[in-house]
């Protein structure tokens, strides 16, 4: 699995504090005061992880008969599987799995996502997919990188809808789980991680209407999981207390199935 560049809490308590000073939200002394917070961050996570996210690629549930139904997922380290220590409880196995037992078929699942990815990287993602490929499904979750790198939401908005409009011309639905609620991740401290709850849920709005826009159907990641991450963090976070467990991406799963299926029934119901 490649990977783009990769934001560890401590990368992210530096940008929180980078975008609260440029905006003018810190008075004389803040700048400090959020150095020495990211410092702190830093200090708690480290990588336990590594860089890399667990391959799951393959055809799930062959019990069932039938062409297998093509799933593509594409996005960051969410959408690779970056903490699951099983390649079953990886988000992709997980959709797989959920959409062969509804479906009554196997599902071939491609995960193209990069760990560390931003917007712009979702481009490339599809470039990557074979020629011929036609998935019958698609599922994008990014905008947390983007939110670290202080990208502009303009600038993540255009390029999620350009990788919403060319998966549909390959014949794909199209489902975006909308960037996470950055509020809920301890290891930043306050006041960095009130601010970066606030800007997730600026750009998860943008990404909402984006996807509507552009013919796909959003799910908001921070409505539908984002309690959960916030009143039980050590169920459903994985040893970084940054990326989500086993349990957290079963979560995910589960909000991101329905429209998934939702979408797939609409297609087979205007073929018939």
């Amino acid at each position: 699995m490649r990977r783009a560049r990769e934001v560890g809490p401590g990368a992210v308590a530096a940008a929180f504090a980078g975008a609260a000073l440029g905006a003018g939200l810190v008075l004389l002394g803040g700048r400090a005061m959020l150095s020495r917070q990211a410092v702190v961050a830093r200090r708690r996570i480290g990588k336990p992880l590594g860089e890399e996210a667990l391959d799951a690629d393959r055809i799930w549930v062959r019990r069932f008969d039938g062409d297998p139904v093509d799933l593509v997922v594409l996005g960051d380290s969410i959408a690779a599987g970056l903490g699951a220590e099983r390649r079953k409880d990886t988000l992709g196995a997980r959709l797989a799995k959920g959409l062969a037992r509804k479906l009554g078929r196997p599902v071939r699942l491609r995960t193209a996502a990069i760990v560390g990815a931003e917007s712009s990287v979702l481009a490339e993602q599809v470039d990557g997919l074979p020629a011929d490929y036609t998935p019958d499904a698609a599922v994008i979750v990014v905008g947390g990188n983007d939110i670290t790198h202080r990208v502009p939401v303009p600038t993540s908005i255009a390029h999620l809808e350009q990788a919403i409009l060319r998966l549909r011309a390959r014949g794909a639905v199209v489902v975006v789980g909308t960037c996470p609620d950055l509020g809920a991740l301890r290891p930043v401290p306050q006041p960095l991680r009130a601010l970066g709850s606030r800007l997730s849920r600026q750009l998860a709005h943008a990404q909402a209407e984006a996807a509507y826009r552009s013919g796909a159907r959003p799910v908001s990641l921070r409505r539908a999981v984002g309690p959960f991450f916030v009143t039980q963090p050590d169920e459903m976070f994985s040893l970084d207390r940054f990326h989500p467990s086993a349990l957290g991406y079963r979560r995910t799963a589960e909000a991101l199935l329905p429209a998934l299926l939702a979408e797939l029934e609409s297609v087979s119901a205007r073929q018939d």
